[in-house]
């Protein structure tokens, strides 16, 4: 685990969204490579992206628990255009965004790219699992296709 960073820190590790109390644990996650996704400590229920109290029960006792990455995805889109971003060459084809059904939780959802994988295998019900790439100087979570045996 990387050394814990104060909230001014934070912001400039990741000048390119806009980092509240609420999403703060979120991007501290990301700077050692793992997902935190709010759990409610009271009825458990995982909720993204965060917020300040659980949309189920209304309890504010929320804790950043890391989440495994593991899915299926669950709405594919392909981009022609869009803003700049590294690794991102839109003259070379349609750039992946897509929403995956993490396992933790039905209706439980993260959205971000695919790699490692053409894009025309760029599928719904396609199983994806978390890894990392570097964006910005920053780790930045995305999905590729799981690997036989991935449990």
């Amino acid at each position: 685990m990387s050394e814990p960073v104060d909230d001014e820190a934070l912001v400039k590790r990741f000048p390119w969204v806009q980092i509240t109390h609420d999403s703060k644990h979120l991007f501290r996650g990301w700077l050692d490579e793992r997902l935190l996704i709010n759990r409610c400590d009271n009825c458990s229920l995982f909720h993204h992206p965060p917020k300040p109290i659980c949309p189920e029960c209304w309890s504010s006792n929320l804790t950043p628990t890391e989440v495994s990455g593991r899915g299926v995805i669950h709405l594919a889109m392909f981009l022609r255009q869009g803003a700049p971003a590294p690794d991102v060459d839109y003259l070379k084809g349609p750039h992946p965004v897509v929403t995956v059904d993490l396992e933790e939780q039905e209706g439980l959802r993260f959205s971000s790219t695919v790699v490692g994988c053409p894009v025309e295998d760029v599928k719904i019900g396609l199983e994806v699992e978390l890894t990392w790439i570097e964006r910005y100087g920053s780790p930045f979570p995305v999905f590729r296709p799981r690997t036989e045996g991935a449990s």
